[in-house]
């Protein structure tokens, strides 16, 4: 059986990351996303292990110690890790696996497999950032300044990625990332400049 192809997909909180891997699992069936450990408090409408493991601290340190997880990292307070076996498993049974997890993470996934497929999701500017994380209405202001003060560093990290993806458009950005999935490259994947990259981080 041939085995299944590990997608790194990495963005910055607000980048729509999460909305484009929902909508891509419900048109494909041959690919799963790995739910991820957290320690971060369950929000309104998440379930625990669909949307994320919720385990506490201590917890979660000793699964780090143990060498439980295929990445983890340490994103605004709070920890998320990757449970590896599960991935090994379903990688083994070709099934294709989706990593959602942030640039910290991606590099140490693909030191552990170096035949994955990465992904970076962009915004089309900061100020689309802002107001996406704004409409959510999940954080307070300050937090939100974090975030966006963050997505500047995180956003710089996309030069490691195999494909880069402006989620401009939904519609167009879900079929760029559908065309990597299915047949590993894709001709539609929008090509850019270093200029509306420097644009994006300035």
């Amino acid at each position: 059986m041939p085995q299944g192809t590990l997608f790194i997909l990495s963005a910055p909180s607000g980048a729509g990351k999460t909305s484009l891997v929902a909508e891509l699992l419900s048109r494909n069936t041959n690919i799963k996303a790995s739910i991820s450990h957290t320690t971060r408090p369950r929000r309104h409408g998440e379930e625990n292990a669909v949307n994320y493991h919720f385990i506490d601290k201590a917890k979660f340190l000793k699964m780090i110690d143990e060498k439980i997880f295929l990445e983890h990292a340490l994103v605004f307070g709070h920890y998320y890790g990757t449970f590896e076996t599960w991935v090994i498993e379903t990688l083994a049974q070709g099934v294709d696996v989706i990593l959602e997890i942030d640039w910290q993470g991606a590099e140490q996934a693909r030191a552990k497999f170096p035949n994955n497929k990465s992904i970076f999701i962009l915004p089309p500017s900061i100020q689309a950032l802002e107001d996406r994380l704004n409409s959510r209405g999940q954080d307070d202001p300050s937090v939100i300044a974090k975030r966006v003060s963050a997505a500047r560093q995180e956003m710089a990290h996309y030069s490691e990625a195999d494909y880069v993806i402006v989620n401009d458009d939904f519609k167009v950005a879900l079929n760029n990332l559908e065309s990597i999935i299915k047949k590993q490259h894709s001709s539609n994947v929008t090509s850019f400049d270093g200029a509306l990259i420097k644009k994006l981080l300035s």
